[in-house]
Order: C-alpha cells, then structure tokens, then sequence
C-alpha cells in the first residue's frame, strides 16, 4: 500500500486560492454579517503569476503590476509644483482675479435660474400637495364642521354627556364572572348534618334549663313578632314615598319605589344620591372641624342638610356658625333665610347680626325686607342710613319706599349731600325735579363729579325732552373739552354704546350729538378713518340703530365729501330704512359734492324717476349731461327713461345724438334692441350692418342681427349671421350656442355638433358649450353620448355649478341626485345653482320645510342670480302662502337680479321691455321646468 495521501485529502498548496485561474476574489455582501475571507495580496498575486507564467515558459504579465520600471520615468515630487507641470497642464496657466470674476458670475447665474425654477417647482408641489389634500382628506379635515359645531354645544349639555365605560377586556371579564359564579364546593358533612336537623322540632327541655328556671315561651315570642309586623306595615302603608296595596289579610310593596325613595333626596327639582349627601356631610363636617371659623363652611353643611330634609340640623349648624363666626356676613344671611318661616325669630336673628356688624348692608336690606308695612321698612331703613349715612343703596330703599312726591326730592337733596359723588342719586334727582330745577341739580352733579360723562348726556337729553334740540350739540361740546381737561374721556367705542342706548330710549338727537362730537375721538386724521367709520356704520345699522349710522355717515360725508364711497353708503341706508325725501336730498348733496360720479347721477335719476318725479329725473338727466357730455351710460339711462314713458321718439332722438356725439357699439347695439321692440325690424338690422362696419368683433350685434332673423323665421339669414359671428368673435361661447340651436331646429344635428365642438376648440373648459352639447344629445334621446359628454365636462370643469346641475337633475336617478349634490356642494360652498338643486330635490320629496329653507339659501348667498327667484315662486305658488308670494316679490324687485337662464332668456325678450321685476318672476315662473 502506497503511502501517498488521498487526492482530496491532501492539504491546498502554499498561496493556494479557489478560483484564481477563473480570476475569482474574495468579496463581501450586504447579508454577510463580516467582512468575507479576505484575498490575496498584491504580492501573493504577483508571485503566483510569475510561477505560472515560468512553468509555461512565457513572459510575466503585467495585469497586476508587474512590469519593469521605465528608465525615463521621472520623479514624482515635481508633479507637487504647480510651476513644472507637463503634459495636458503643461501650459502653466495659474488662477487669476478674471477666473474668481467669472465663477462668481457663473455662479450668481445659476442661484437665479435656480431660485426662478424653485418658485415654480415649490408651486407646483404645493398645488400637487393640495389635489392630494383634496382627494385623500385628514380625519380631522373630515371632521372640522362637527368640531366647529361643538362650540354651540352649552354648557348643560355637555354635562349630561354619559361618562365612558371601561369596555377593555368587558368579554373577558363577563366570562370569569360566569365562571366564579358556577364554581361549586364540597360541602362538609357537618353542613348538611345541620341543615337535615333544621326542620325538626324538638319538645324536650333540657334538664339545665328546667334547673335554671330559664323556661322559652314560645307564645310570647310570636306575639311579640306579629305586633313588629304589624307597625311595620302599618308604616309603609302611611308612607307616601313606598307603593302600598292593602287588600283584607294581603299586604304588597312595590320594592323599586321604595328603594327609589330611600337611596335619593330631591334638592332644586333634581334628586341626589344618598350616598352623595353622606359623602359630602362628611367632607363639609370635617372642614367645619378643621377650622371653626370658616362662616362659608357652615353655610355649605347647612345648606346640605337642608337638601337631605334636615331642617332642624341645618338651623343647628347655622346656629353653631353664628356663635363662631359673628363677623361672617353670609353666615348671618343664611340663619336670616333659614327661618324666615318664622317671622319672629327673624327678626330676632337679622338683630343680633346688625348689632354684631352695624355696617353690614346686607344685613339691613334682609331685615328691611322681614318688615310687612312701609311705615315700618322705613323706620328700620332710617336706623340703617344713622349706622351708614353713604350707602346709596339705603337712600334708594327709603326713596323708593316713599310716596309723595316732595318728601322724595327732598330724601334726594339729602341724599345728594351726603352721597356727593354718586351719579345714580344726581341723574335720578334729576329725573324728578321740574325742568328749571333738573339743570340746577345737574350743574351742581358736574361740579360734584367733574369726571362723570354720565350726567353730561343725561343733561344732552334734558334738552332734547324740553324740545331744544340744537343746544344737544352745544351740551356735547363742552362735555368732550371738560372731559379732556380733567383726562376723564371714555373710548370712542364706549361713546358709540352710549349713542345706541339713547337711540333705543327714543332720544334720537341725543345719540347724534353724541356721534358727531365723539365718532373722530382716538383716530389719525388720514384716509383710514373713512373705512372705520364705514365699518361702524354698517355694524350699528345692522343692530337696527338707524339714526347712530346716518350721524355717523353724515359725518363722514362732511369729513370726506369728495368720497363716492361714503356717498353711495350713506344713500343706501336712507334707501333701506329712510324716507324718500331723505334720501333724495341725500342724493342731491351727493352730485353736488361729486359732480364727476357717474355711479352717483345714474342712482339719482333712477330713484327720483321711481318717486314719480319724471319731470324732476329729466331734468336732473339735463344736469348730468352738463358735467358729463358724451357719458353713453347716461345716454342710455335716458332711454330707458323714455321707453318707460312711452316717447319712443325722444329715446330715438337721444339715441340719434349719441350715436352722433358718443359713437359705442353699445350705444347702436341699444337703438337696434328699440326698434326691434318696436317691430321695425329693417331699421335694426341696418343699424345692425352700420355697427359691424366699425366694430366687427363684438358679438353681441351678431347676435341681436342673428335672432332679428329668427324672430322673422329666416333661419337662413340667422344662420348666416350666427356663423359670421363665430368667425369674427370666436371667443364668444353665446354665439356657437346660438348657431347650434339653429342649425338643430333644420334638423343638422350633425352640424350642430360640429359647430360646439368648434366653439370648445376655440373656448376650451367652457362650462356654457359643455352642458349645451350635453343638452344637443339629450334632446336626440342619445343619452350614452350626453354620459360621455358630461363625464369630460366634469373633467375639465370640476367647480362648475352649470355642469353639476344639468347632471343632478337629467343625467341620474332619482335615488341617485342627493349624493350627487352632497357630492357637488363639497366641491363648491358657494353655489346658488346648487342650492336650487337640492330645494328641488327635497320639493319633488314633498319635504317642503326643507326645499323653502334651501331656496332661501340661495336668494341669500347670490341675490343677482335671477332662476333663485323664479324657482322660489314656482314653488310658493303650489305651497306657499299669498303674504309669502308678496314678500318674495318685494324682495326680488329690490334686488333687481340680472343673471339666470330662465331669467335672461325671459328678461331680454322684446315682449318684457316694459315688464317689472315682479311681472317678469310670474312670467320666468310659467316657464321653469
């Protein structure tokens, strides 16, 4: 046997390394816990490659380094010299000042266009983050409107919020309970050795007991237990607080009631806990104990066995605190009210308080009300005015306890004597005194009390009650300089309070003195004012305090009378809750004071024309044209001023100038709606052609031409005109609609759909040219493609209240139109269509409480929006009431709406030109659908 080893067995050469040959290394992984064995090094490597490549008889490779070092190799120290470089830097070029010059440039260059890319990529991550936000709220997003809502919840409410139950492991605490209960035990014999012996009865006597003299009587012992039974029945059946029925020898207790009774003691109404009462008896006794000179604790225990039916405890405690506490105030009280029962002991207990504290004007007012006749509340008040001479309200108790009229002012002079510096007794003093002696009495108040603002404004409404009004501004004048003087002035906030409350009492001028002299006090003199004064104005108006505004107003036009804004704020008050003079003359000062306002001679001649002043509004029509010539506006109010008249032929005489003198595309565009009003309908349609020479973009005169056409069943001109349009005003959706609806009416629907889907080309996410081709389809009965449509219409226009309404209400289900309007609201808040939408949706419910609630919402939010009025009075003409219907009709004509569908397709037909706002509702009303 050979002693050579095993192939496999033998040890791995010197330097042997697996894999070598294939060029494989050792290596680390991300999931080896340590470094991998480690490889070869260089050396090693270089060694091993000479041995092979010298078995082989060839040349050692230089893969790993080996190689021979060339001759002309040069140090490498000088490539540390930046002055001897070779090779690409061999030029020696060095880093200069134009070098610094140029990276600082570069630089500034790129922090620009990084800083102008960062606000565009910060946009659009913060719109990215706000479509998220939107599409994948917060909880507590989602519940931000309950959360607001809890603020109205009070505080009773939330005390009768039910505590929360522990519900952590309920099951499993239910089940260890079912299985305490059924564990069961060895009994001992001894246990049912007693229990079989029980029901024995055993005659023998033990001997023990013969021998003691110690004989059971039986007999003694149940008469004995029949006579408890029976007062104890007896009691129940007496209590009212136990349910007792008792019929012959059978006796029945309601054992709930009368576990009710016992365990809770009614206090104020509600019952409390017996055991709460004993827990705080012993809580209140041990203060009591703590410190026995603690008056409010005796109060509270007393009060305490008062709710427990304790009387006699709680006039026991109280007595206790009296003798402990004599100084204690409420401790007196409280003994005083305990037994006011009894009159007597009373007034035996208010006594000995008064004697113990004679200063005590508590006491004296509870020992003047034990007193039944006034004679004598005002012989006890006299013995408290001797202890306390200054307590105001002790001269008040005696005044008010005196009848005649004489004796009063002189308890006032003496009061006011003693009490010189309360404004109460002075005012009041005053009150009673004739007018000669009031301003006597409050001459010497202000001498008195120089600080007091009080006796200034009622001295302000002396006046206005004696019929001097002008002296009111004169009063509040020197009020505000003597006020100044001794730094006794109160805010400008607190003088408007003031002006309120005598507003409300009905001294009306009073309140505006008080504005005009005080509204400035505190405030720059610069152009803020107007704003603040605008602000006060409108908070006050809304409390119903109309003649504080229109001070403050007034005041603010003298201050500012070249402010239209002020104008316009102090006209629209005398328009709301003013008379028409007023705000005529209001008016009036106001185009005076502006006589460039344009806002200003428009609101003046219309309102002076609805007073019935004709003749007045053409001649301050004739005024505005003076300050204003050539103003089309004006030119155009004097139309409509005429076509209500009826003189057709000074509206064209008016027009005739204008188109002369102020040449607009308006100014033609309103003479051709007159005569075709008037049925001349080549005379529109030249003027018509006359305007589209000069303004060919404007495309509400291509529309007028259009439906002049249509009116005369010339659908072919119509169209004609409607396509010319298109193409000189392409940006106009109104008319694509319009040349659609003619184009559907020859029955092209082919190219109807062609010429909206041009209009969407040139006016893309148009909400107006979306929901038409939706209502094109619709009225072909092609629902699928009105889906289709509608689907890209709320991709492109998601807010549009237009898109959401046709949807609600043609394109779903009856079941399906509330969440989709829920749905719809969440997106837009504020929406009136919407709201129509829903009242709708709850009307077709015959839920008529909610549908009238909705429709108001949305008169409110948007009172412009003409379709709310006439839909509310769709529906109040099927439920609603004539008062209603009257007051729907007011309103609406006071809001003058100008928008709406119905509204506009009703207002603007030649037939409504001399229609009113309320006719026009009836008529919108008859076509809603």
């Amino acid at each position: 046997m050979s002693g050579r080893r095993d192939f496999l067995s033998m040890p791995a050469p010197e330097n042997y390394v697996a894999g070598l040959g294939r060029g494989a290394t050792g290596f680390t992984t991300r999931s080896d816990l340590g470094p991998a064995r480690e490889g070869p090094s260089e050396e090693q490597m270089k060694e091993m490659l000479a041995k092979r490549a010298a078995s082989l008889g060839q040349a050692a490779p230089s893969a790993y380094g080996v190689t021979e070092k060339k001759e002309d190799d040069e140090e490498e120290d000088r490539f540390q010299d930046p002055d001897n470089e070779v090779g690409l830097f061999s030029s020696g070029m060095n880093y200069d000042k134009d070098d610094d010059e140029a990276d600082r440039i570069y630089q500034e260059v790129d922090e620009k266009m990084d800083k102008r890319r960062r606000a565009r990529r910060e946009a659009r991550e913060q719109q990215e983050r706000d479509d998220y936000e939107k599409n994948n709220p917060k909880i507590q997003l989602q519940f931000a409107d309950l959360k607001r809502a809890l603020g109205s919840v009070s505080e009773e409410e939330w005390a009768a919020l039910p505590e929360v139950g522990d519900m952590t492991g309920r099951a499993k605490r239910a089940r260890e309970a079912r299985m305490a209960n059924s564990r069961s035990y060895a009994v001992p014999d001894s246990v049912i050795q007693a229990a079989a012996k029980s029901g024995e009865l055993d005659t023998s006597i033990s001997s023990n007991d013969a021998e003691s003299g110690t004989m059971t009587n039986f007999a003694s012992i149940g008469a004995a237990q029949l006579s408890a039974l029976t007062v104890r029945l007896d009691s129940a059946a007496s209590n009212p607080g136990t349910q007792t029925a008792t019929s012959g020898t059978a006796t029945s207790v309601d054992p709930k009631g009368y576990i009710t009774a016992l365990d809770r003691k009614q206090a104020n109404g509600e019952e409390v806990p017996v055991e709460d009462i004993n827990r705080a008896r012993v809580l209140l006794e041990s203060a009591v104990k703590t410190n026995i000179h603690n008056g409010p604790g005796y109060v509270a225990l007393a009060r305490l066995e008062e709710v427990a039916g304790k009387i006699h405890t709680a006039k026991k405690v109280i007595q206790r605190g009296c003798e402990m506490c004599p100084k204690s105030i409420v401790v007196w009280e409280e003994a005083i009210r305990l037994n006011r029962e009894s009159i007597h002991n009373a007034k035996i207990i208010a006594a000995n308080g008064i004697k113990l504290n004679p200063k005590a004007i508590k006491l004296w007012q509870a020992a003047i009300d034990l007193e039944q006749t006034p004679a004598a509340r005002k012989k006890v008040t006299r013995q408290a005015l001797d202890h306390n001479p200054q307590s105001v309200e002790l001269w008040k108790t005696l005044i008010n306890d005196t009848d005649d009229i004489e004796n009063v002012k002189l308890l006032f002079a003496k009061a006011t004597e003693t009490v010189p510096l309360s404004e109460e007794l002075w005012i009041s003093y005053a009150r009673v005194s004739d007018a000669d002696a009031a301003q006597q009495v409050l001459n010497r108040a202000r001498k008195a009390i120089p600080t007091s603002w009080a006796i200034w404004v009622h001295a302000c409404r002396l006046q206005e009650e004696l019929g001097k009004n002008e002296m009111c501004d004169k009063i509040m004048e020197r009020a505000v300089k003597a006020l100044i003087k001794v730094n006794a002035m109160i805010k400008r906030e607190e003088w408007l309070e003031q002006a309120e409350i005598c507003e409300e009492e009905g001294d009306k001028h009073t309140a505006a003195s008080i504005v005009r002299a005080t509204v400035g006090w505190g405030l720059d003199k610069d152009e803020e004012r107007r704003d603040i004064w605008l602000g006060d104005a409108k908070s006050i108006s809304s409390r119903g305090r109309y003649e504080t505004a229109r001070a403050i107003l007034a005041h603010a036009v003298s201050i500012f009378p070249h402010s239209t804004t002020v104008w316009h704020a102090y006209g629209d008050l005398e328009k709301h809750h003013g008379t028409t003079e007023s705000l005529l003359a209001v008016l009036d000062q106001a185009v005076i004071a502006c006589p460039t306002s344009e806002s200003l001679w428009l609101l003046y001649i219309r309102e002076k024309w609805q007073s019935g002043d004709h003749e007045g509004a053409r001649d301050v029509l004739r005024r505005s044209f003076d300050k204003l010539p050539g103003n089309e506006n004006l030119y155009t109010r004097a139309v409509d001023l005429e076509v209500a008249a009826g003189n057709y032929d000074q509206a064209r005489h008016f027009l005739q100038t204008a188109r002369e003198s102020a040449a607009t595309d308006r100014i033609f565009m309103k003479s051709a709606v007159l005569e075709r009003q008037l049925e001349n309908f080549e005379s529109a349609i030249d003027i018509c052609n006359q305007a589209l020479q000069n303004w060919p973009g404007s495309w509400k005169l291509h529309a007028i031409k259009g439906q002049i056409y249509e009116q005369l069943s010339k659908l072919k001109e119509a169209q004609e005109a409607f396509s010319v349009g298109t193409r000189a005003a392409p940006k106009s959706p109104t008319l694509f609609i319009l040349l659609s609806r003619i184009q559907e009416k020859q029955g092209a629907i082919v190219k109807a759909r062609s010429t909206l889907d041009r209009g969407r080309q040139q006016n893309p996410k148009n909400p107006e040219l979306l929901c038409e081709a939706v209502r094109l389809e619709r009225r072909q009965n092609n629902i699928p493609a009105a889906q289709k449509i509608m689907a890209t219409a709320l991709q492109e226009c998601p807010t549009s209240g237009l898109i959401w309404a046709e949807r609600i209400m043609h394109l779903e289900a009856r079941t399906q139109r509330k969440p989709r309007a829920l749905e719809a609201i969440k997106k837009m808040e504020k929406d009136a269509r919407l709201f129509i939408v829903v009242a709708r949706i709850f009307w077709s419910e015959r839920r008529l409480d909610k549908a009238s609630t909705w429709f108001t919402k949305a008169i409110v939010l948007d009172p412009d929006y003409g379709d709310g009025w006439v839909w509310f009075y769709k529906f109040l003409e099927q439920h609603g009431t004539e008062e209603k219907k009257e007051e729907v009709l007011s309103k609406a004509a006071l809001a003058e709406p100008k928008h709406g569908e119905i509204w506009q397709a009703v207002a603007k037909h030649p037939k409504a030109a001399k229609k009113s706002v309320e006719e026009l509702v009836k008529m919108a009303a008859r076509q809603a659908e």
